[in-house]
């Protein structure tokens, strides 16, 4: 009988951030999409809570991927796939960023949203994409072994 599995300790294993951080990525990249609805449609107001929904459920796993990042560092087994220094601290600023944005859109009407709320937004989206590029030039170097 062939045994896949191997006793290999230098493998690494899965982290568990990766399994929560694309939740935020996708949540604060949609509240753009939907503050830009809202801005556009000259301020229908579900546009609005769809924002600050997302904002919500974005914080929410952001949340549990910092709990699962901290976990992660205390398994030895996920060194090689931890994300670089520079992305931990990005991603901290975008959560940072998407809570202010949450307090932003807690007003009322068209001045939650548009002059400060969609920047806000437009901002965070920007570090998102950073983020992500900074992470997997950092994945792909891993796995080209460059």
């Amino acid at each position: 009988m062939t045994v896949f599995s191997s006793d290999n300790r230098d493998s690494a294993a899965y982290p568990l951030q990766s399994l929560f951080v694309p939740f935020p990525f996708v949540c604060f990249t949609l509240t753009l999409g939907t503050d830009l609805a809202f801005w556009l449609s000259d301020g229908h107001l579900m546009w609005q809570n769809f924002s600050s929904w997302l904002l919500f459920a974005g914080l929410v796993f952001g949340g549990v991927a910092i709990v699962a990042g901290l976990l992660d560092m205390l398994r030895p087994r996920t060194r090689p796939l931890r994300p670089a220094f520079l992305t931990i601290v990005i991603y901290i600023v975008i959560l940072a960023l998407a809570f202010l944005n949450s307090l932003v859109h807690a007003g009322d009407g068209w001045t939650a949203v548009v002059p400060y709320g969609l920047a806000i937004s437009v901002v965070t989206f920007i570090l998102s994409v950073f983020a992500a590029a900074i992470s997997a030039r950092k994945y792909s170097r891993l796995a080209w072994r460059i």
